[in-house]
């Protein structure tokens, strides 16, 4: 006879016996629900999120994102509040009338065109070692006029904005240093900023911004050519004037490194307020000369079709242009004054040598003379 034993099940260990036997698997994921920023509402997205963002942010979000890139498209204000807020001259009539034929109609509405144009510093550096090579021959004709939009600010507030026609068909300026003034040699433009009687040259240096745009409106181009902030200032000893130099470095003829230089002479009322009494724009070589307006034209024209950077750093890497400019200008005079001196003592050298050759030449005819004399 067979049996079958029966064993209870054995009992489960201390601290384990409240725990249920159905434990759920936490490593399955959850249902899949819509996140991120396309979950956000378009209008919070428009007016919480995209118009808290500069220029160079929105730009870098829409290369980013096919989401912002389709919400700016259709909501072109956001880039001409940008344009507005950082050139307070573009928010004319005028001007923005030339800033929205800029777009080209696909994916680009007017003002984040112009924006992409004059907020970076042109890509060409002339002061590189080796030289960049030459860039391609321009694709249009040059302007037959060119519009100067030019905004200073002072810690942020602006103190100037103003906007000049010039045209560039004449032979007054074809022929002559290109110059662009923008305020009458007998007047001057008081400004509400109050200077103390002990501010210093750094102080002014590191709290005035300039912004200098060049519009050419037939062929849609712009290009911004000041350093933003100064490159230098100085203080004139006698009417105690202080002169900000702004500018930018450029590509002139065989890539020939130019000075675009923007200079602010600035003064103090009898008020207290800074006074700007000169505001104008010139064109220099390395060798100190002015270029003339039909010279200056064609380079303008080069850099407004040349590409542009990123607008990361551009005080600094306009700075820095400058100083290797102004290293390269130095080099330059430097190697003409010892070639100039060599030359010189070369000159000396050979005066020196026909002197005695002609008192050698003259000693022997008269020794001759004496000798035929005697006999």
């Amino acid at each position: 006879m067979s049996h079958t034993t029966t064993h209870p099940p054995p009992s489960a260990p201390v601290g384990l016996s409240s725990i249920p036997a159905d434990i759920p698997d936490t490593h399955i994921p959850p249902p899949t629900t819509t996140s991120g920023l396309s979950s956000v509402p378009a209008d919070i997205l428009d007016t919480q999120i995209l118009t808290r963002l500069d220029g160079p942010s929105l730009a870098s979000a829409t290369c980013a994102s096919t989401l912002f890139s389709t919400t700016h498209h259709h909501h072109h204000h956001l880039w001409s509040t940008i344009c507005h807020s950082t050139w307070p001259s573009t928010a004319t009539d005028h001007i923005a009338d030339i800033i929205s034929t800029f777009s080209d109609n696909r994916t680009r509405t007017g003002y984040r065109s112009f924006f992409s144009q004059s907020f970076p510093l042109p890509t060409l550096d002339p002061t590189t070692l080796p030289p960049p090579s030459p860039p391609p021959p321009p694709s249009s004709s040059p302007a037959t006029e060119l519009i100067s939009t030019v905004d200073i600010h002072y810690r942020n507030i602006p103190i100037f904005t103003k906007t000049e026609t010039t045209t560039t068909t004449g032979d007054w300026f074809q022929f002559s240093p290109f110059r662009i003034d923008l305020i009458n040699p007998k007047n001057v433009f008081t400004t509400p900023v109050i200077l103390s009687g002990d501010a210093t040259c750094p102080e002014v240096m590191e709290n005035v911004t300039l912004s200098w745009i060049l519009i050419d409106r037939f062929n849609k181009r712009s290009v911004n050519l000041s350093s933003i902030k100064p490159v230098s200032v100085n203080r004139h000893w006698l009417s105690g004037e202080v002169q900000l130099r702004f500018g930018s470095i450029l590509a002139g003829d065989d890539v020939a490194a130019v000075e675009c230089r923007i200079a602010v002479v600035s003064g103090v009322s009898e008020h207290g307020n800074m006074q700007l009494r000169e505001v104008v724009m010139e064109i220099e070589g390395m060798d100190g000369k002015c270029l003339d307006g039909r010279g200056s034209l064609g380079i303008l024209h080069r850099v407004m079709e040349g590409k542009r950077g990123n607008g990361v750093n551009r005080v600094e890497e306009g700075r820095r242009r400058y100083r290797r400019y102004e290293e390269i200008k130095r080099e330059k005079r430097e190697s003409r004054e010892r070639k100039s001196r060599v030359e010189g003592t070369l000159d000396v050298l050979c005066l020196v040598f026909w002197l005695c050759v002609s008192i050698g030449l003259f000693f022997v005819l008269i020794v001759k003379k004496f000798i035929l004399k005697r006999d």
